[in-house]
């Protein structure tokens, strides 16, 4: 099997490759709300998701992100909701599997500036509202159960990380 290039890593078709996810939420009038981006070459609709980083734990990652893709600040849980997978597209018609790792992060704060406001969109929906306007079936099915379990894990979550997003270590 020829070997695929994919974040400076080479890497057979066959190996999934992990990624971090945060599902950012709020309370509102009429619910829970979730924060969805628009990807930066289809247009779809996705939660912020990138790559590990050295010496960061899955739930800083998912904040880091946030933060650049999206502008969250907030406090992010510890506790993994849950994991979906899909194809990451690459160059040349490639495409290699991914496994994202999801934390809810409670938006306290939208900045406006952040690294990709140019890039992409970001809107607020309802979580079931979110659930339809995804690709991804794992990750519809995460937002779809997300009014009990972020409530439940995160509201009551006592290890959620507080730094503000962008003080944490790069």
């Amino acid at each position: 099997m020829k070997p695929i290039l994919d974040n400076a890593n080479l890497l057979s078709a066959e190996s999934a490759r992990t990624q971090y996810g945060a599902i950012c939420w709020r309370t509102s009038a009429t619910g829970l709300d979730v924060l969805l981006i628009t990807t930066r070459d289809t247009g779809r609709w996705i939660v912020p998701k990138g790559w590990p980083i050295k010496d960061c734990v899955g739930p800083e990652v998912a904040a880091r992100e946030a933060w650049e893709e999206a502008g969250v600040e907030g406090k992010v849980c510890d506790t993994c909701l849950g994991v979906f997978s899909y194809q990451k597209l690459l160059p040349e018609d490639r495409s290699v599997p991914c496994v994202v790792a999801v934390y809810g992060l409670k938006v306290e704060k939208l900045s406006r500036r952040y690294p990709e406001q140019h890039q992409r969109q970001r809107r607020w929906f309802a979580a079931h509202d979110a659930a339809i306007l995804v690709a991804e079936p794992g990750l519809s099915t995460l937002l779809m159960a997300l009014e009990t379990s972020t409530q439940e894990i995160c509201l009551k979550d006592k290890s959620m990380l507080s730094p503000p997003v962008h003080l944490l270590r790069i």
